[in-house]
């Protein structure tokens, strides 16, 4: 099954835990704290893969979590680091962070982290100081990053083949390379895109032939819409039309309704080097509308070919591969959507704001990630917390918004009573 989206959540590895111990032997009467820390959370990567030419995988699977980190170990061992998880994904493939462009794997190997694994709560070794000398208090490991993940395939070709359908396309692709399409004496017969590598005299190139276009197409119509992003890469485009009147239509027509679906669904594909190619020519109904049609392009160069027998093909690729050779007009990745600027804002450590039920509402990430990394249980840890958060300024900025003893303050999902 080919699928060319898929929407995924990235969960990174959480960091481990840090360790309270002390070092405890018959001679060594003031050891001290031994405590190690946890280990980093993994990270999750993408990787882009050669052999992979659909997100089918993905799709069974829409969630993904990196591996956690190991807790501290007494004898100030440090806990082992979460294993990397990487993705593989095919070339070509968009990836969207939360809504933006992210990145653009296009070569094989090319590998992009997507969110970082949380770091290790430190153990109480760390806190040791001259004049604190047996700390009881560690951290706890800090969440991995998440994150929302788009996905959208987008095969690298080097010629892409438009038409209506019935036109000839999987027949010419299967003449021309490997490939075997499915092919039938009736339309539609192409439901997804299909890839082939040509070899002519030495010179490679992949074609990449796309379901039929239909009129309406740029409105949502059909399913050649669907797949015209698979195109986008391409340099020459080759159209194809029947010259047969199949179905009693007009060559020239629908000449022109593949060309108008494409320039309102993209401004860039009208610029590529296009190929105008007249199938089915060994048909004795074809001769009239080949005359026809040549009399509305007279000054355009046009192949006749017949895919089924193989006639006209060799002058077809060599006009392929001469045109590929030629410089373009354009960048075939300027209509990729370009990431965003980032822009960096300074911002407080912390916000407060008062929530419908009259609770102080505390947020920030400084604060978010302290909250998530303090062991509660422990009273030194608690000491610690509260006075990082008061030397913030915290306490200062609750009384100015008239927080009194006694009310209720949440930071994340904890609930505090607020006293001086």
């Amino acid at each position: 099954m080919f699928i060319d989206r898929v929407n995924v959540f990235l969960a990174a590895g959480r960091g481990g835990d840090g360790c309270i111990s002390f070092r405890r032997e018959k001679y060594v009467p003031y050891g001290g704290p031994n405590g190690g820390n946890g280990g980093k959370g993994g990270d999750i990567y993408f990787e882009g893969d050669p052999h992979k030419t659909t997100l089918l995988d993905l799709s069974y699977k829409p969630k993904f979590n990196a591996e956690d980190g190991d807790k501290g170990l007494p004898s100030d061992k440090f806990g082992r680091y979460g294993k990397d998880l990487i993705i593989k994904i095919p070339l070509g493939t968009l990836v969207f962070k939360n809504g933006e462009l992210f990145a653009d794997l296009k070569t094989a190997g090319e590998k992009v982290l997507l969110v970082k694994g949380g770091r290790g709560g430190r153990g109480n070794a760390s806190f040791k100081t001259g004049r604190h000398t047996a700390p009881r208090i560690a951290e706890k490991g800090e969440p991995g990053e998440t994150a929302e993940i788009n996905l959208e395939l987008r095969l690298i070709a080097d010629i892409g083949f438009v038409g209506l359908p019935n036109a000839g396309k999987s027949t010419l692709l299967s003449q021309i390379s490997a490939a075997k399409p499915k092919i039938a004496d009736y339309p539609f017969t192409t439901l997804t895109p299909n890839l082939g590598v040509v070899d002519y005299k030495g010179k490679h190139f992949v074609a990449a032939d796309i379901p039929g276009i239909i009129e309406g197409a740029h409105q949502g119509k059909g399913l050649g819409f669907e797949f015209l992003r698979h195109i986008r890469r391409t340099k020459v485009l080759i159209h194809l039309i029947d010259v047969s009147g199949f179905d009693g239509k007009d060559p020239y027509e629908n000449y022109k309704i593949v060309n108008n679906e494409l320039k309102k669904y993209s401004k860039y594909l009208a610029k590529k080097h296009v190929i105008t190619v007249l199938n089915k020519v060994d048909l004795q109904e074809s001769k009239q509308h080949v005359k026809k049609f040549k009399k509305h392009l007279k000054n355009r160069k046009l192949f006749e070919i017949s895919a089924a027998t193989g006639d006209g093909i060799e002058a077809l690729l060599k006009e392929t591969v001469k045109m590929l050779e030629k410089p373009i007009a354009f960048n075939p990745e300027e209509e990729i959507e370009t990431a965003p600027i980032k822009k960096y804002i300074y911002e407080p450590e912390f916000k407060v704001a008062i929530d419908e039920y009259g609770v102080f509402v505390v947020t920030g990430a400084k604060v978010k990630t302290l909250t998530e990394m303090t062991k509660f249980g422990e009273d030194e840890a608690l000491r610690r917390y509260q006075n990082i958060l008061k030397k913030m300024g915290l306490e200062i900025e609750l009384e100015k918004m008239g927080a009194n003893p006694g009310d209720t303050v949440r930071i994340n999902d904890f609930v505090f009573t607020f006293e001086k």
